[in-house]
C-alpha cells in the first residue's frame, strides 16, 4: 500500500505564494508520474501540473508561468511552488501518483492523496 501525504495549503492573499508538498510512502519501487489536481466548489477536478520520473513536466494553461512542479525522486516527494496566486486558484489540491510499481515487474497502481485546501483572498 502507498500513502500520499500532502501539506502546504492555507490562506493567502492574491499575489502571494504557497508551496505544496506531496510525499509518497509505503512499498514503492518506482513511480511513473506524480501530479497535482485541483477541484474548486461546483467544478470538476482538473489537472494543474504533472511531472514524470524523468523530469518531464506539463502544466494547465491557467497556471503556466506562475506554478512550478519539481520532484525529489530519492524522497518520492513532489513540490508545487505557486506564485502570483489568484482568487480563481482557490480549490482543494490533490496529489496523484500514477503507475506506482510496488516491486519491479508488479502491476502498477494509481493513488490519490486526501487533498489540501488552498484559499486565495482578493
Amino acid at each position: 500500500q502507498v500513502q500520499l501525504a500532502e501539506s502546504g495549503g492555507g490562506l493567502v492573499q492574491a499575489g502571494g505564494s504557497l508551496r505544496l508538498s506531496c510525499a509518497a510512502s509505503g512499498t514503492i519501487f518506482s513511480i511513473n508520474a506524480i501530479g497535482w489536481y485541483r477541484q474548486a466548489p461546483g467544478k470538476q477536478r482538473e489537472l494543474v501540473a504533472v511531472i514524470t520520473s524523468g523530469g518531464s513536466t506539463n502544466y494547465a494553461d491557467s497556471v503556466k508561468d506562475r506554478f512550478t512542479i519539481s520532484r525529489d525522486n530519492a524522497k518520492n516527494t513532489v513540490y508545487l511552488q505557486m506564485h502570483s496566486l489568484k482568487p480563481e486558484d482557490t480549490a482543494v489540491y490533490y496529489c496523484n501518483a500514477d503507475r506506482v510499481f510496488p516491486i519491479k515487474g508488479a502491476l502498477p497502481h494509481n493513488y490519490w492523496g486526501q487533498g489540501t485546501r488552498v484559499t486565495v483572498s482578493s
